[in-house]
């Protein structure tokens, strides 16, 4: 099975504004927390598409173990 790689064991708070984004799930991207098409190298990886609804502080998953992609779920603290 093919892990994710983990990035940093903390989330990267942006601020969030109202459009499309495309959060890295494989943890390759050079734009973290952003994809940067890396994914495509394996194929075992997608980019998590989510469109932000309202302009704002948001916490991204850092470590790409989260439960709850492509938001921080706190999971970094138990790796």
């Amino acid at each position: 099975m093919t892990m994710k790689k983990t990035v940093q064991n903390s989330p990267y708070i942006i601020k969030g504004e109202k459009k499309k984004y495309a959060w890295c799930a494989c943890g390759d991207s050079s734009n973290q927390p952003f994809c940067d098409g890396s994914h495509m190298k394996s194929e075992k990886f997608s980019p998590v598409i989510f469109e932000n609804e309202k302009e704002g502080t948001i916490a991204l998953c850092g470590c790409k173990q989260t439960g709850n992609p492509p938001f921080c779920d706190g999971t970094h603290s138990s790796l």
